[in-house]
């Protein structure tokens, strides 16, 4: 009986925690070359889903790019510069470039189809302080890199949408996403192969562009319109 259990310990035990062993290590190196960009990544876009791409009725900035366009364009340019996640108080609002959390990447993608999000968070916040609780002593600083707050905005000053991440044609580039009340990102335009679509965001990981949804609960989804927006809301980004 002795032998029977070090026979089955030598011709099965080992070999198979062996094997364990090399499909985690497997799977880790496999996992640092995605995240360095090493393998290949496979997009797909709206058109092989037969989904038709939305496109904004509205050029803010008169680039002859549309709003959704560039939104998609500032987020990815946030992205591609991969700022240092850090998370601190800035004396004339904005971080660095080369800083900044997953809020800063709205604010970058509304400056560069020509918005302030900061005045228009903090002129909303002004004319209608009972619609930010949380607000106690405005801020211009930091109100508009806080997720709760950037949720209340867009509640109000663009069209919500589904949270099921699984009626893909419902999701269109330069969208807004919220994940579990806490964390916000932009919708790309490349996608899975389920035609789920990718978020650009910043969480602090090394690859800025990802398959993420499915990953957290999504809490909201917006789609901001500013020709549905009042006028005394809208303001153009001025460096400050």
């Amino acid at each position: 009986m002795k032998e029977l259990k070090i026979n089955i310990k030598n011709h099965i035990i080992k070999p198979f925690f062996l094997l364990l062993g090399i499909i985690i290590f497997c799977l880790t190196i496999l996992g640092f070359m995605s995240s360095f960009g090493l393998i290949r990544k496979e997009y797909y876009s709206a058109k092989k889903f037969n989904i038709k791409t939305i496109y904004s009725s509205v050029d803010y900035d008169n680039d002859k790019i549309d709003d959704y366009s560039d939104f998609l364009l500032g987020a990815r340019k946030d992205a591609l510069n991969k700022p240092k996640y850090v998370s601190k108080y800035y004396d004339n609002s904005y971080p660095p470039d080369n800083e900044g959390v997953c809020t800063d990447v709205i604010w970058r993608a509304f400056k560069h189809a020509g918005y302030s999000l900061r005045d228009m968070v903090d002129n909303d916040i002004k004319l209608h302080p009972e619609d930010y609780p949380e607000v106690i002593n405005r801020d211009k600083n930091i109100d508009f890199r806080r997720v709760n707050n950037l949720n209340i905005f867009f509640s109000k000053y663009a069209i919500t949408l589904t949270n099921d991440y699984k009626e893909i044609e419902k999701w269109q580039p330069g969208d807004i996403v919220i994940f579990e009340n806490k964390h916000i990102g932009i919708v790309s335009d490349r996608r899975n192969i389920k035609g789920i679509t990718y978020i650009i965001h910043n969480n602090g990981q090394l690859e800025r562009e990802q398959d993420y949804l499915g990953t957290e609960e999504v809490t909201a989804h917006y789609r901001f319109d500013a020709s549905l927006v009042d006028k005394d809301i809208l303001f153009p980004f001025k460096n400050q």
